[in-house]
């Protein structure tokens, strides 16, 4: 074989072999990132990690996470600006999804109609006579009852005594008012009941209600906000886990259902303040960390969070801290991306907004308000 065919033979096995390891480089650099794998626990020489989890050894991230805590209580009851620290006690799904005593019914949203009784009426009577379902058409229907020992209106419970009833309506919510067939409904129901208990129901007039509650689905209609932003990949995709494990660093915990987290409130059994979704099916799928994610969406309904948590600020600044951490952009829906000043403007007709509910007794968060806005 001649110098010149070595040569070449030579010069195509480096190009076949720059190829081939461009070719890996290109496939690894394709991959989705994924999820930092957590640091084994450090174990102490000669210890057995089974002995240690016998003797109910604490890892030092607990004791860490028990410091931060002890040492940032008094200064989050005093913190004015939002911040993503991540608070121990609000580290487990149990305390969002904590149990909330019912919201009574309000003459301001709930069309009303009084329940008399001759003589008073057991809570295990008055739960045997409920309707099958809470609902007329699509509106809310509920019952109270007057208790004869405290004189005070409340959802009936066995064990009471109860002097008198109501039973109402919801006016309006985001499927829309009331209307004729819905009230109907509701006056069938409430006569049900009465006659169940032994009661006499007075209604008021049909016409007025559904009125109402077109007033109040216009003022609902027109002052409603769910804000989304949308987090795009630049250039490497990410993994549901890689996501799972970015989204926690600053306080979001796993939804009810895959694909979803969110942001707890700071008071048990109040709606999240953000939500951050991703597609279902790659959090489903049998190796997700395989599965690329080139989107994921911040979402925020306004009339559902109150005032007090900054949510838009919390939204923003979540945003940004995600964007910056995982190589991402914030585009609106026209996949345009977000700037700074469109987000103060945002902000600034948010607190309009917020105000206007204030004025009608609406307040975002509250329980009229979390009624109204469903």
């Amino acid at each position: 074989m001649s110098t010149l065919q070595i040569s070449l033979a030579v010069a195509g096995g480096l190009v076949l072999a720059g190829v081939v390891a461009h070719s890996a480089w290109s496939a690894r650099r394709n991959l989705p990132k994924r999820a930092t794998p957590k640091a084994a626990p450090a174990q102490a020489p000669g210890g057995n990690p089974a002995d240690d989890a016998a003797a109910g050894a604490i890892p030092p991230s607990a004791y860490q996470a028990h410091d931060e805590s002890a040492q940032g209580a008094d200064g989050l009851a005093h913190r004015q600006e939002p911040s993503f620290d991540i608070d121990p006690g609000l580290s487990s799904l149990a305390r969002l999804i904590s149990p909330e005593k019912k919201p009574v019914l309000d003459a301001l949203i709930d069309a009303m109609a009084p329940v008399a009784l001759e003589s008073v009426v057991s809570g295990e009577a008055a739960l045997a006579a409920m309707p099958s379902t809470r609902r007329a058409g699509s509106k809310p229907f509920g019952v109270e009852g007057l208790n004869a020992a405290t004189g005070e209106w409340e959802l009936p419970a066995p064990g009471q005594r109860y002097s008198a009833f109501q039973c109402g309506v919801q006016l309006a919510n985001r499927t829309g008012a009331l209307n004729q067939i819905e009230y109907s409904e509701f006056v069938m129901k409430a006569q049900a009941f009465a006659d169940a208990v032994g009661g006499e129901a007075e209604f008021p007039e049909m016409h007025d209600e559904v009125a109402r509650a077109r007033e109040l689905d216009q003022f609902a209609s027109g002052h409603d906000a769910q804000l989304s932003f949308t987090l795009r990949a630049i250039n490497t995709a990410w993994s549901p886990g890689y996501v799972q494990q970015s989204a926690a660093r600053i306080g979001f915990i796993a939804g009810s259902i895959p694909g979803r987290m969110v942001l707890p409130a700071g008071q048990p059994g109040h709606a999240p303040i953000l939500g951050l979704s991703f597609d279902t099916q790659a959090a489903m799928a049998e190796d997700p960390e395989q599965t690329a994610l080139r989107e994921l969406t911040l979402s925020l309904d306004v009339p559902q969070v109150l005032r007090s948590e900054q949510p838009f600020a919390r939204m923003c600044e979540a945003a940004i801290a995600l964007a910056t951490s995982m190589d991402g952009v914030i585009i609106d829906d026209n996949g345009n991306p977000i700037r700074p000043e469109a987000m103060e403007v945002i902000h600034a007709d948010l607190e309009q907004l917020y105000d206007t509910l204030d004025k009608r007794d609406l307040s975002a968060g509250s329980v009229l308000g979390r009624r109204v806005f469903s």
